[in-house]
Formats: C-alpha cells, sequence, structure tokens
C-alpha cells in the first residue's frame, strides 16, 4: 500500500511523530466523501473481518442470541462475561473443540490477575474464541465435519470466503492465516468499509441485521469494558466499530456511513484519534480517548473546515 501522512503528535506548538496511513470513508451511497492513502490497495483486514465471518454464518442459518453475535464478532478482552458468552455459544461442546491457541485474556488486568492466580493459558481466553466457538456451532448445524474447519477448502471456510467477497464487492487478493488460526481473506479498505455499510444498514432480521444489533446492543461484549472500541459504540447511538491488530479500524452508522483505515506502522497509538477525526467528518463528535495527545495532520485540517 502506497500510504500517506494522516495524523502528526504534536507536543508544545512542534511535531514529535508522524503516523503514516490509508483511510477511506463512505457515503450511505458509497461515494467517497474522504480518502488518503492507498484505499484500494489489498490489505489485511485481521479482526475487522470479524462482522463479516459473522454475517456469513448467519447467512448459513447460525441463530444466535444478540450476545451470541456480539461475542462471534468481538476480539475480547477475556473478562468473566466474555468466557460466559463463549460458553453459552459452545453450547456443550468442549473448548477443547476450539481451534484457536490457548492465551491468556488480552486486557491487562484480567491477564494480570489471571497469572496471579496461577492459571494457564485457555482456548476460551483467547480473544477470538468467540468466533471460533460460532464456527463449530455453524458446522454443527449444517452437517459439516468440525474436523480441519480452520482449513481454506472447508465448506465453511469456502462460504465464508463467498460472503466476504459478495459483501465487500471484491474478490478475496490472497488468503493468508490469521493470528487463531482461521483464514485470513485480503481485500480492501474500501471493500471494508462498504461490507460493514451494508452490515450496519440491514434491515432488523436479515442476517446482517442480526450481527448490526448483536453488536449494538453488547458493545461490552465486542471489545471490553477497559476497550476504546466499546466506549466509542456506547458514546454514538447506532455505531457498530471494530478494531484489529496492525491497527486496522473499521465503523459504520446506522444509515450506512462508513469508515476503514489502517495505520502503517501497525502501532496503536494513533488509531483512535484517526478514529474520532474520521467521525468527525461524519458530523459525528466523541470524546478523546484516555490516553489521547493533541494531533494535527491532514485530518485534523479536513475536520476543520
Amino acid at each position: 500500500m502506497t500510504h500517506e501522512p494522516l495524523i502528526d503528535l504534536v507536543r508544545d506548538g512542534m511535531v514529535e511523530g508522524v503516523h503514516h496511513g490509508s483511510l477511506v470513508v463512505l457515503d450511505p451511497d458509497g461515494t467517497t466523501l474522504f480518502a488518503a492513502g492507498d484505499p484500494d490497495a489489498p490489505m489485511y483486514p485481521r479482526s475487522t473481518a470479524k462482522p463479516l465471518q459473522a454475517t456469513a454464518m448467519a447467512r448459513l442459518g447460525l441463530r444466535l442470541s444478540p450476545a451470541g453475535f456480539a461475542i462471534a464478532a468481538a476480539s475480547h478482552s477475556g473478562e468473566p462475561m466474555h468466557l460466559d458468552a463463549a460458553t453459552a455459544v459452545l453450547d456443550g461442546r468442549s473448548p477443547g473443540a476450539l481451534g484457536n491457541p490457548a492465551d491468556f485474556p488480552y486486557d491487562p488486568v484480567e491477564r494480570d490477575a489471571w497469572i496471579a492466580t496461577g492459571r494457564a493459558p485457555s482456548r476460551l481466553a483467547h480473544n477470538c474464541s468467540g468466533k471460533h466457538a460460532a464456527m463449530l456451532a455453524t458446522c454443527d448445524l449444517n452437517g459439516w465435519s468440525p474436523e480441519g474447519y480452520l482449513d481454506p477448502g472447508h465448506p465453511l471456510q469456502r462460504a465464508i470466503a463467498t460472503t466476504v467477497e459478495d459483501l465487500t464487492g471484491r474478490p478475496i487478493a490472497r488468503t493468508a492465516v490469521d493470528g487463531c488460526g482461521a483464514p485470513l481473506f485480503a481485500t480492501t479498505l474500501r471493500g471494508l468499509a462498504t461490507a460493514v455499510s451494508k452490515i450496519a444498514a440491514a434491515a432488523p432480521g436479515t442476517p446482517e441485521g442480526l450481527v448490526a444489533d448483536g453488536i449494538r446492543a453488547h458493545p461490552e461484549l465486542v471489545g471490553g469494558s477497559r476497550r476504546d472500541v466499546t466506549a466509542v459504540m456506547r458514546a454514538v447511538p447506532g455505531l457498530i466499530a471494530k478494531d484489529g491488530f496492525e491497527a486496522v479500524q473499521v465503523a459504520a452508522l446506522p444509515d450506512g456511513t462508513a469508515i476503514a483505515f489502517k495505520i502503517a506502522d501497525g502501532g496503536d497509538r494513533a488509531r483512535y484519534p484517526v478514529l474520532a477525526a474520521a467521525l468527525k467528518l461524519c458530523g459525528v463528535d466523541v470524546p478523546p480517548g484516555p490516553d489521547t495527545l493533541p494531533v494535527t495532520g491532514k485530518l485534523l485540517v479536513e475536520t476543520q473546515r
């Protein structure tokens, strides 16, 4: 991707650091409201793909509670509420059936408490366990063997790939393996924004609408009690948002206005300030994050017009 400077870190009036990236903001009809960098270059969506994967499973007939769809679309923090929600989706299946690695909770507070009590890494504690639990449930529902459910050639993953292409409106550029072991389908930021726009604006009861309603009903399950992705959804009525590793972020308003971006260096420091600036382009003000330092740059200039 050919990135460009998105946002500067300013200390006492002098630029101290610069974060490059690519970003696109789409109107509900798909018109580009703002673009920077290379939003049409292939990229890995990382965990921002989870709402798309959850939609694919809903299209395959999976019916979960709103909390179930929220945890299926989550990169959760590993708090007790997350473990309980993922366990509910397992519906009696053993956590040992999950194909994701064993891990400590993602949230540092939860992780420290976990280690302090001598608990070993757990598949259920992994931040992707909700998605994997939903994948197992979808296999059972469709009569597919859970063996090899993470193989790109498995019927589940082939169906997910078809939905990803349908939602994004673009062919999958490359298939890799994500950190949790699931197939990772490369697309573009414009494709990601198009997909989350469709999910956010979907009618209630549709597969897309089930996922969006679950995310809106339970933002605390999508992230966690100390996560900015949860805080921003609580602050903006109807917003759906999903963060991903390597500083990828998507967000969409109920009318389908959508944002997708990636910070080039993969660092998380710039992600929330860029999200806040992009939301301002959409006419939405959000509070600054707890660790946000003053920023300027192309995005801030655009939001001040």
